[in-house]
């Protein structure tokens, strides 16, 4: 188990995933990613030089978070749960990035089975951590979808899709709402995501359109909608399950350490070269494995998450 610990503004990044350039070239965008990585340090720095008060912010997030993690959700609740609007903004070059309505809505269906425990493969969970995985108990509804025609053939991660100055769609509410951008990134990205505590004007979760919601066989192993699940645990401020370094802390105490990322689907179990060779929780959404491979949160994951939308919380406006 791993010591709960408040970091500094260097491990409190935001997350770019996108494929490892070893397996992908950055400009192979026409092919289908078949690894997933990280651009972290490159997001984070265009991010700090363009508001350096991130740091002080995303400190102050975690020093709440310390104090309520496990808090109960407070304000509005639609059935016992927090239930969040959600804007889909999708700029679209070709026929192929106009993702349908049904595409969309399959991701909203995604979200709302993975949150809530009712995806299909969650009793794959092995023994070892039945103890642990956890129902979120958040609901996502479509509010609406926003469409744009553009000529840009990739928008890359300096959240340009968000700006309509830079030809983007400005985010819709985003106090109040979730915005999703679908998109083509570029680069082999597969999408990103920012944390609390940065501007309500990029506040949301980026997503290429090949890889948002059931987008077809061609598009496997990323076709099953966990990006976009992987990317709004970032939203909802929640780690990479190594913790962005060898052995690191992802901030939760029931996950076991990491050595680092894992890929493609592992053979179970997998043993950590940690401090106490642990099990790691290759099926947790915070991974890097394959979307037929990740498939729980753990229940310390979702004490992290209720901190944010209690009162005081970063996103408790999410939750009035």
């Amino acid at each position: 188990m791993k010591k709960v610990i408040i970091t500094t503004f260097a491990a409190l990044v935001l997350f770019a995933c996108q494929n490892d350039q070893s397996a992908e070239s950055a400009n192979s965008d026409a092919s289908v990613a078949s690894r997933r990585g990280c651009a972290t340090q490159e997001v984070l720095e265009a991010q700090l030089k363009a508001d350096p008060s991130l740091a002080i912010r995303m400190n102050e997030i975690e020093t709440f978070t310390a104090t309520h993690a496990g808090s109960n959700f407070t304000g509005r609740l639609v059935n016992g749960k927090i239930e969040i609007p959600v804007v889909v903004n999708v700029l679209y070059r070709t026929a192929a990035q106009n993702i349908s309505d049904a595409q969309i809505q399959s991701q909203i269906d995604v979200l709302n089975k993975d949150f809530n425990a009712l995806n299909s493969d969650y009793n794959n969970v092995p023994a070892l951590f039945s103890g642990v995985k956890a129902n979120i108990g958040i609901t996502f509804v479509l509010d609406q979808v926003i469409r744009k025609s553009t000529t840009k053939t990739s928008w890359g991660t300096n959240d340009a899709m968000k700006k309509t100055a830079q030809g983007g769609i400005a985010p819709t509410s985003p106090t109040t709402k979730l915005n999703m951008w679908s998109c083509n990134i570029g680069g082999g990205i597969l999408g990103y995501a920012q944390f609390p505590g940065g501007s309500s004007a990029t506040d949301g979760v980026v997503i290429d359109s090949r890889y948002f919601g059931l987008s077809g066989s061609a598009n496997a192993p990323f076709n099953l909608g966990r990006t976009a699940t992987h990317e709004v645990g970032h939203w909802m401020n929640l780690r990479h399950i190594w913790g962005d370094a060898t052995c690191g802390s992802d901030l939760v105490a029931d996950t076991p350490t990491h050595n680092t990322a894992n890929y493609g689907v592992p053979a179970y179990p997998h043993y950590s070269t940690c401090s106490g060779t642990p099990v790691e929780m290759t099926m947790n959404y915070m991974d890097y494995v394959d979307d037929a491979a990740m498939y729980m949160f753990s229940t310390g994951q979702k004490s992290r998450i209720s901190a944010i939308f209690t009162t005081g919380g970063a996103r408790a406006s999410f939750a009035q």
